[in-house]
């Protein structure tokens, strides 16, 4: 299939307008083409930052507060008065520059080491000496497989999300994955996929 075509899949599938087959298609294209693979990962962060945003909500009080902590000048400049306009954005925006930074700390950390988390072990395969974990055909994992400084290998099927920190993930044409696959290669995608996680808990709590 043309990537052209890929592309127009890619906005139906982040609008749940695709079929099974068309979801097949592209999942088996993205495993090929690394272009493709980019563009969609880029869309992907786009759309989770952009719905984390609107639905960000400050603790009760927050906003009083930051405001009584800041330093009273007598003289009003512009820049006071553009946080006095906008304070939720000036709190989220100090959450996100410390989020980031421990994130960046944690990334630098544990750069050398295998590391996997995955549910049903029973179900899945781990080749330590080749930093590998594999889900074999005909196996169903249920919930998310995360592995850092290894690769995927997806033979079966995986009810959840596939997330490879430098690493890949290889999928076989009879794999089937429910939820997102990413590869996670630079600090800046592992700052945007954990504040993600963070995003999603705080929805659901």
């Amino acid at each position: 299939m043309h990537c052209n075509e890929i592309v127009r899949l890619m906005h139906c599938y982040l609008d749940e307008e695709t079929t099974k087959e068309e979801e097949m298609q592209l999942r088996v294209h993205l495993s090929e083409c690394q272009n493709c693979k980019r563009h969609f990962h880029e869309l992907e962060r786009t759309i989770a930052f952009v719905q984390g945003l609107s639905h960000m909500k400050a603790p009760e009080g927050f906003t009083e507060r930051v405001m009584a902590a800041l330093p009273k000048e007598k003289r009003k400049t512009s820049w006071f008065e553009h946080i006095k306009r906008h304070p939720l954005l000036v709190a989220a925006s100090l959450f996100i520059m410390l989020m980031a930074g421990s994130m960046m700390s944690l990334w630098t950390e544990g750069q050398e080491r295998f590391e996997f988390s995955a549910p049903q072990f029973q179900n899945i395969k781990v080749d330590e000496e080749k930093h590998m974990v594999i889900v074999p055909a005909g196996k169903v994992v249920e919930g998310d497989i995360v592995v850092r400084n290894g690769n995927i290998k997806v033979d079966g099927d995986v009810k959840g999300n596939v997330v490879a920190i430098d690493g890949e993930v290889y999928m076989a044409s009879t794999s089937h994955i429910t939820g997102e696959v990413q590869e996670i290669h630079q600090a800046v995608e592992w700052v945007w996929y954990n504040i993600k996680k963070v995003f999603n808990l705080l929805m659901k709590s």
